[in-house]
């Protein structure tokens, strides 16, 4: 909410905030939202684990995978400014930040080739990747 309009704060324990009382009014609905959409993705999955097959050609791999680098490469930098100005939205970017590196390290884990390739993956998840996403956890959990 602040990153919109930082006039507006919220707070646990006061439920009325002037002008957002129809936000507040829509939370429970959205979370029930939410929590049915990730309950309704275990069936999903698996569906998925049953009908997928084990390997196939994928025609933009590489699209795919400089997109992904490239969010990475922005969220990192922003995360980086924002904490050098001691700026409060750095807590939200490091949180998606966080998540970016993790699903990053699975996906190179998961798709590497046997091998080199493997071991590659594995050293820059353990060594690089996932030791960020710990530092981007530990900012985006900081108190201000």
């Amino acid at each position: 909410m602040t990153l919109v309009a930082p006039q507006i704060r919220t707070s646990r324990m006061s439920r009325t905030v002037s002008g957002a009382s129809g936000v507040l009014r829509r939370r429970p609905r959205l979370a029930t939202v939410l929590t049915g959409a990730g309950v309704a993705l275990v069936p999903w999955m698996v569906v998925l684990a049953k009908t997928l097959p084990q390997t196939t050609e994928v025609s933009n791999w590489s699209t795919a995978w400089i997109g992904l680098d490239a969010i990475l490469a922005v969220s990192l930098i922003g995360t980086g400014v924002l904490l050098k100005r001691n700026d409060p939205r750095v807590a939200q970017l490091a949180a998606a930040t966080g998540a970016l590196l993790v699903m990053d390290a699975w996906f190179d884990v998961t798709t590497a080739a046997p091998g080199g390739e493997l071991a590659t993956a594995l050293t820059l998840a353990l060594a690089a990747e996932l030791p960020m996403a710990v530092a981007c956890a530990v900012i985006a959990l900081r108190k201000p």
